[in-house]
């Protein structure tokens, strides 16, 4: 039995999500804690800053749903409900932080890329959640 009740599993579902999932199957594969899944979406008005003067409203839906179709998959895959998978828009690191703080999650888990140097000042998503985490983070190295 793990010391952790709940465990917030982070996907960006880049290919490279897998390698956090698998990790996630062989640490927590049989156990009793509550395994939640969240992606979150940063605004589209975020990465183009306004500049484009259309409404991305319709995208962001497609993107939402998409997600959504590929966490159920993932879901499924390591036996997390429909329910505790989440998809949000928002920033990740603090969106992941609120997730945890609101719902007693004790373990948030990952990927990093293991960036050093100019790209680790930069920051990234792990590196933001791991400085603002009020619980323990394992970071999950991906290639």
């Amino acid at each position: 039995m793990s010391a952790y009740k709940h465990v917030l599993v982070g996907l960006n579902l880049s290919p490279e999500s897998q390698q956090v999932v698998d990790r996630v199957k062989c640490l927590f594969s049989g156990s009793d804690q509550k395994i939640s899944l969240i992606h979150i979406q940063e605004p589209l008005s975020f990465a183009y800053g306004g500049d484009i003067p259309m409404d991305l409203t319709e995208v962001q839906n497609q993107l939402e749903e998409q997600a959504k179709a590929r966490l159920i998959a993932i879901g499924s895959e390591i036996n997390v409900a429909a329910t505790d998978q989440h998809v949000i828009i928002g920033q990740p690191a603090h969106e992941m932080h609120r997730f945890a703080s609101e719902n007693n999650v004790d373990l948030i888990v990952v990927g990093s890329h293991g960036r050093h140097g100019f790209s680790l000042i930069l920051g990234s998503t792990s590196t933001g959640v791991l400085h603002g985490s009020e619980c323990d983070v394992l970071a999950v190295r991906v290639n």
